[in-house]
């Protein structure tokens, strides 16, 4: 294993940091009282904010289009975000870089006579990165292909997901970080299979594998192996003992300072944070210190329109579009009465379709009767319809 330099946590707090710790009611008097880094970590932390500066007015060519670059994105979570959230993500912002929910690499080669139920999206959703799962190479690389013809703008490889059916009985996920050599080999094999970017979102460690000097020979040892330069770090370990994926994201502890020492570390290779940044005031603080990029997990689904509503004026500096609630469920009907019953059984049918609009209103006034009266109409053989459903439910003007 390579060894890397030591990373003193004391003076790795930062004004980030602060807000996170404060936020969770464990800052110490220390921490309130420390407003004076290391030289070494300021100067990190000046010469990666300059860059990102610089970055916010800049394109990127990704998969032979032009977007912003990723300082936002939305994580990708199983049964959350489908193609259906990420519309009506993409309505809210225009910028932001949207993930698919993780696809197991089996499920794209046998469903290859079904292949536009898993994998087609509206060419809106641009930019968008395709995360796919599994072990085994010739399936990865056969996926791979698969995917390719449908135009995504990144491949990401799961090595972060600790649920016991990926990282136990799947043995991918998570459990992948414990063989960088294969994470290697089947970005090479993912590479090798696409036109567009590879990247690999992890964890910090596993278990008792937690060392910083472990994380580093992962990265290390992953991007030598392989052309992957891009690497989303989940800020915790996981644990791989029985507890549940919502313990995983809670029992272990955030250690962002992990996180900061690898943009000093691997100078050549881009890292996006995640883990435990919930609105766009905790975004903009990541990237003041210098993150390359920063994703949201279930606060971009649970609280849809507080966090995603102004990610493009204020991450991207783009002018406000003066856009509302109502005008992103006007715009959203549409689309949902075009996909309605497309699959065939009646799917995707008006409830799954409007699961991604619960989290619009997020701890507004009346919030809590829009569900109930949402419940009450998914019952009512009236409402085959979006627009129907939307007349039993009406909107706010805001």
């Amino acid at each position: 294993m390579m060894k890397f330099p030591g990373y003193s946590l004391i003076s790795s707090f930062t004004p980030f940091h602060c807000i996170i710790l404060k936020k969770q009611r464990r800052l110490s008097a220390l921490d309130l009282s420390s407003n004076n880094p290391t030289k070494s970590r300021r100067t990190l932390s000046v010469c990666a904010t300059k860059q990102q500066l610089h970055n916010i007015n800049t394109q990127i060519e990704m998969g032979g289009q032009q977007y912003r670059p990723p300082l936002f994105s939305v994580a990708p979570m199983m049964e959350w975000t489908d193609t259906h959230y990420r519309t009506v993500a993409r309505i809210i912002s225009k910028h932001a870089w949207l993930y698919t929910e993780m696809l197991a690499a089996e499920t794209i080669v046998y469903q290859q006579e079904n292949l536009d139920r898993f994998l087609a999206f509206p060419s809106e959703q641009h930019p968008i990165v395709l995360q796919i799962g599994g072990n085994n190479l010739d399936n990865i690389a056969k996926a791979t292909q698969l995917a390719n013809a449908y135009g995504y703008d990144e491949i990401n490889l799961n090595c972060g997901c600790p649920s016991a059916k990926v990282a136990g009985h799947g043995c991918f996920g998570v459990r992948l970080m414990l063989d960088p050599k294969f994470v290697g080999e089947a970005m090479s094999v993912i590479a090798a299979n696409t036109d567009v970017p590879v990247s690999v979102k992890c964890r910090i460690g596993v278990d008792d594998h937690d060392s910083y000097n472990e994380l580093c020979d992962f990265i290390y040892k992953v991007s030598s192996l392989s052309p992957t330069k891009h690497f989303v770090i989940h800020s915790r370990k996981a644990l791989l003992n029985g507890i549940s994926p919502a313990d995983n994201r809670r029992i272990p502890p955030l250690k962002y300072e992990y996180y900061y020492a690898l943009l000093r570390d691997f100078p050549d290779l881009r890292f996006t944070i995640n883990g435990g940044i919930d609105c766009v005031d905790e975004v903009n603080a990541a990237l003041r210190e210098g993150a390359h990029g920063v994703m949201v997990g279930r606060a971009a689904f649970n609280n849809l329109w507080s966090t995603l509503a102004h990610v493009d004026s204020a991450v991207y500096g783009v002018p406000n579009s003066g856009l509302t609630r109502r005008k992103v469920l006007e715009q959203y009907q549409v689309y949902g009465d075009a996909v309605l019953g497309t699959y065939g059984n009646n799917r995707p049918n008006i409830r799954e379709l409007i699961k991604p609009l619960f989290g619009l209103f997020y701890c507004e006034p009346g919030n809590n009767l829009w569900k109930r009266r949402a419940d009450a109409a998914f019952l009512m053989k009236n409402i085959t319809t979006v627009k129907s459903f939307f007349g039993r439910n009406p909107s706010s003007d805001s």
